[in-house]
C-alpha cells in the first residue's frame, strides 16, 4: 500500500470519527484566528481561549492592536507563556496588516510567514481555515501520530511538511492534517496511547494491543 492509498483510508476513517474539523481556538474573523494561532505557540488552545476574549474586547482589530502599549498586552496574555515576545509579535503583525490598506490577511505562504510570529504551521492554519487551500499543518500531535503510523521518520516540522505534501493527495491534505491532530488528542497520546480503542489500530505499525 502506498502512502497516498493509506492516507485516503486513514482520512476516511478519521473523518467519520471527527466530523467537526474546525479549529479548537475560538475566533470570529480571520484576524482573530491569526492572533490566536500566534499565541498558541508552546501552550494549549484552551489556555489561549481564556485570554483572547479580553484581548479582542480591548483590541478588536489591527488598528487598535497596532497602537496598543506592549505592557498592557503582556498583562492580558501573560498566562500563555513567552508573553513578551508574543505581545511584541502580535502588535507588529497588526501594524503590518494595517499597512496592507484593508486589514486583510495574505493568502500565500511567503507573505504570511513574513509577518512577525508567523511560522509555517500558523500560515498553513490560515491557508486552510480562511482561504480553503490545501495544507499540511505540522504540530506536536501531527508529528507524533504520523510517525507512529509510518508516514514519516523525520522529526523536523519543515521536513515532515515537505515530505507529506508530496505523499498525501492534495484533495485530502487539509482533512488529513486536522483529523490527525484531533486523533493525537483523543487516542494517540504521547505517553500512553489508547491503542485498544483506536480506530486506526489495524493500520498502525506502532499499535500496542493487549494479548487475547
Amino acid at each position: 500500500m502506498t502512502k497516498a492509498e493509506k492516507a485516503r483510508i486513514v482520512t476516511e476513517i478519521l473523518n467519520r470519527e471527527y466530523p467537526d474539523r474546525k479549529p479548537l481556538l475560538n475566533y470570529s474573523n480571520p484576524f482573530e484566528l491569526l492572533i490566536a494561532v500566534i499565541l498558541s505557540a508552546q501552550t494549549t488552545d484552551a489556555g489561549v481561549n481564556k485570554v483572547t476574549p479580553e484581548l479582542f474586547r480591548r483590541y478588536p482589530g489591527p488598528a487598535e492592536l497596532a497602537l496598543a502599549e506592549q505592557n498592557h498586552v503582556e498583562e492580558i496574555i501573560h498566562s500563555t507563556g513567552f508573553y513578551r515576545m508574543k505581545a511584541a509579535n502580535i502588535i507588529k503583525t497588526a501594524a503590518a496588516l494595517q499597512e496592507r490598506g484593508d486589514n486583510s490577511l495574505p493568502d500565500n505562504m511567503k507573505e504570511l510567514t513574513a509577518l512577525p510570529g508567523v511560522g509555517r504551521k500558523t500560515a498553513n492554519v490560515i491557508l486552510y481555515h480562511i482561504f480553503d487551500k490545501p495544507a499540511i499543518i505540522v504540530d506536536t500531535h501531527f508529528k507524533r501520530v504520523t510517525k507512529r503510523l509510518g508516514f514519516t521518520r523525520y522529526t523536523e516540522p519543515e521536513k515532515i511538511e515537505k515530505q507529506l505534501l508530496k505523499a498525501i493527495p492534495e484533495d485530502i491534505q487539509s482533512d488529513f492534517s486536522m483529523t490527525i491532530n484531533l486523533h493525537g488528542r483523543k487516542y494517540c497520546f504521547a505517553r500512553k496511547p489508547d491503542c485498544e480503542h483506536c480506530p486506526l489500530r489495524d493500520l498502525c505499525p506502532s499499535a500496542s494491543l493487549p494479548p487475547g
